[in-house]
């Protein structure tokens, strides 16, 4: 197959391991790290590649894309040529992590734990991650607006759910990605847990769904394909996460 790969630069590394053993041919694009904390530029810049994908003439077969939903960047993403693929996933810890699964386990009970990874760490001076999952599953309003919405009682229990008095010292977690030990970016993460006063916890990352993303192995489960003149829909769920819906 042919196919145009757009991508968070935070992956580079594990995306170009993939590739270059890949048996397919690709056209990569990388968007950079910071594009993640505005999500309107980012879908912009999506966008701008699909569009220039689709003007180039080139007979790609699909346009993959590196990210979950990244705080809604991905939502209402389509191609009027080409189908698109992404991971079944809320954001890139997904990816990294190597199934959704996996990213519930460790994130469901503190949607706001920060992370770090190799690709994260050597990309700019902000080195770790907060996961992006509280926004998009409706969880980062305030007390007030909790009270608004669904009374007060009800705000308090919500409030008190999300952020659970525990004498737990603050985590950090590092996912620790195959062929990235001599970097030296888990040593420099834990110094700077420590000097931050908090817990270290090594995690060990897989790189499965970048490699499926990568050969083509799209399993329904754990991968979305958008129809040509669909467009991508957020589930906000832990199961499948994203649909596709015809575009208005």
């Amino acid at each position: 197959m042919y196919l145009k790969l757009i991508a968070c630069n935070v992956l580079l590394r594990e995306v170009c391991r993939e590739v270059a053993s890949s048996p397919h041919t690709f056209d990569l694009y990388f968007t950079e790290k910071g594009d993640h904390e505005f999500c309107d530029r980012l879908r912009s810049l999506i966008e701008s590649e699909i569009q220039k994908a689709e003007e180039s003439g080139k007979p790609y077969d699909a346009i993959l894309l590196g990210y979950g939903l990244c705080g809604n960047a991905t939502v209402g993403l389509k191609s009027s040529r080409f189908p698109l693929v992404l991971p079944r996933a809320h954001d890139c810890c997904t990816l990294f992590l190597g199934s959704k699964q996996k990213f519930r386990e460790l994130f469901a009970s503190n949607p706001s734990q920060p992370f770090a990874t190799p690709g994260y760490m050597e990309r700019g001076s902000d080195r770790f991650q907060t996961s992006l999952t509280r926004k998009f599953l409706g969880l980062d309003k305030s007390y007030e607006e909790y009270v608004s919405l669904y009374g007060e009682e009800n705000a308090r229990y919500i409030m008190e759910t999300l952020s659970p008095r525990t004498s737990e010292e603050p985590l950090l977690l590092y996912i620790a990605m195959p062929g990235t030990d001599s970097l030296g970016w888990e040593e420099r993460c834990r110094t700077e847990a420590e000097r931050e006063g908090k817990r270290f916890i090594r995690v060990q990352g897989d790189p499965r769904l970048i490699h499926k993303l990568i050969y083509g192995e799209w399993d329904p489960e754990e991968f979305l394909v958008v129809p040509k003149g669909q467009e991508i829909t957020p589930l906000y769920d832990w199961d499948q996460v994203v649909t596709s819906k015809p575009q208005l």
